[in-house]
């Protein structure tokens, strides 16, 4: 128990580390987007400046300097660049970002229009400031905080929106409750606030949104993995997809099962006419069509052995067919591989292979780093006893007793009872072209 503890903490452990990961890759994405965002406002503001005086003029009678703009919203650009910069050392430090410094970095970021407003307004009427854009450029940063993948820090983006911008609207204009002109009333600038607060809100609620599609992809991703590290590679979508259903690591157990040994004859000898590469492309071919025969008739390839493979059916998942299912693959790789001899002449390829059923124990193996589901028995070894004995018999497929009414309704020849290496009495073995 303690063991699968230690197991489930370390996956735990992973998992928030992963998730971790993607939230501060997230928020560097973020902090990059916003500093494109100020740098490309600050070049349109210098464009207007410089390319359109007379209309500035209008906007602003009193007149304003190029530097005002490039010292204002340049010093937000520098706090981004050097934000991201920051954030960018802890990401290949592997650490993270403080949650205080973000909460901090929003507050911080979240300033710049009320900045804007109050320069601006230092230029020119302040209703008119307030009924430009500057005051829209709270939106912006508020969608932004999407990124940061935390609802909290959204809502917080949103409330110093809203404070920022009605105490400014209360410390520059002339606010009065009975004010004839709707935009000099405190309800109207409140309003606004209001707004700014809720998008806020509907900010934080697709944060929450976006991290939880984070969580369910690092999972399924986590799930995978697991099952990938258990079974191996070679295992056929639909069975991982009803293994991962489980969510659970198959139990160790004793349980019925039908093993199938395949090895390639003179595989070793061939080898050495031929370079490395040419030796394992072919097996990559071979095996690529037997593996495909082994999921359609729904067991897995447990591991592979050099020039050949051990196959299981009826584990992890039940299937009261498992024996009749292992020779029909058996039966399959044999036109397979005819097939193939008549397609490559100059590859062609002789194959033993034996199979067995019977109880066997059943269970994942191995490290806390490294697990692998294993059958071990003597369901296991004969099974293999048998794919050696092709050899002797001149036989390309040998089943045992076991499978002797399904042998013999496929056309099998009982070759009666034959000594097997590892055991006392003689087993009956049945022939299958």
């Amino acid at each position: 128990m303690a063991s699968v503890g230690r197991e489930v903490a370390e996956v735990t452990t992973a998992y928030t580390q992963a998730l971790r990961r993607e939230i501060l890759r997230s928020e560097q994405q973020r902090m990059r987007t916003l500093a494109i965002v100020l740098t490309l406002m600050l070049a349109v503001i210098l464009c207007f400046l410089g390319f359109f005086p007379r209309f500035s003029r209008q906007l602003f009678p009193q007149g304003i300097s190029a530097w005002i703009p490039i010292v204002g919203i340049g010093s937000f650009i520098l706090i981004e660049v050097a934000a991201l910069a920051l954030l960018r050392w802890r990401i290949a430090k592997d650490l993270d970002f403080p949650r205080p410094a973000r909460f901090a970095n929003a507050l911080v970021e979240t300033s710049l229009p009320g900045v804007v407003i109050f320069v601006l307004s230092q230029h020119t009427e302040p209703q008119l400031v307030f009924g430009f854009w500057p005051p829209l450029l709270y939106f912006i940063f508020i969608v932004l905080s999407t990124l940061r993948l935390d609802f909290w820090l959204s809502l917080w983006t949103g409330a110093v929106a809203a404070v920022e911008q009605l105490v400014l609207a209360l410390w520059l204009l002339p606010l009065s409750p009975t004010a004839s002109r709707a935009d000099e009333t405190i309800y109207y600038h409140l309003s606004r606030s209001i707004v700014l607060l809720l998008a806020g809100v509907v900010a934080g609620i697709v944060a929450l949104s976006l991290r939880r599609q984070f969580e369910n992809s690092i999972a399924a991703g986590a799930a995978r993995d697991r099952v990938t590290n258990l079974f191996g590679q070679h295992v056929s979508p639909a069975v991982v997809d009803r293994l991962l259903a489980t969510q659970a690591d198959p139990p160790s157990e004793i349980r019925p099962v039908c093993v199938l040994f395949l090895d390639i004859r003179g595989f070793t000898a061939m080898s050495r006419a031929r370079t490395a590469s040419e030796t394992v492309s072919l097996l990559n071919d071979f095996f690529a069509s037997m593996v495909t025969i082994v999921d359609h008739h729904g067991g897995i390839v447990n591991k592979f052995l050099g020039d050949g493979f051990l196959a299981l059916f009826g584990a992890p998942l039940a299937d009261p067919k498992a024996a009749a299912h292992a020779l029909a693959a058996g039966r399959d790789m044999l036109e397979a591989v005819d097939a193939w001899n008549r397609a490559r002449p100059a590859q062609a390829l002789r194959v033993g292979i034996g199979i067995h059923a019977g109880e066997a124990v059943t269970g994942t193996v191995g490290s806390a780093q490294r697990k692998e589901y294993t059958v071990i028995g003597d369901t296991v070894n004969l099974a293999a006893r048998l794919e050696q004995l092709t050899k002797e018999t001149n036989a390309r497929l040998l089943v045992s007793d076991a499978l002797g009414g399904l042998a013999q309704s496929n056309g099998g020849v009982d070759l009666g009872p034959m000594p097997i290496r590892g055991y006392g009495e003689p087993v009956n073995v049945w022939k299958v072209a």
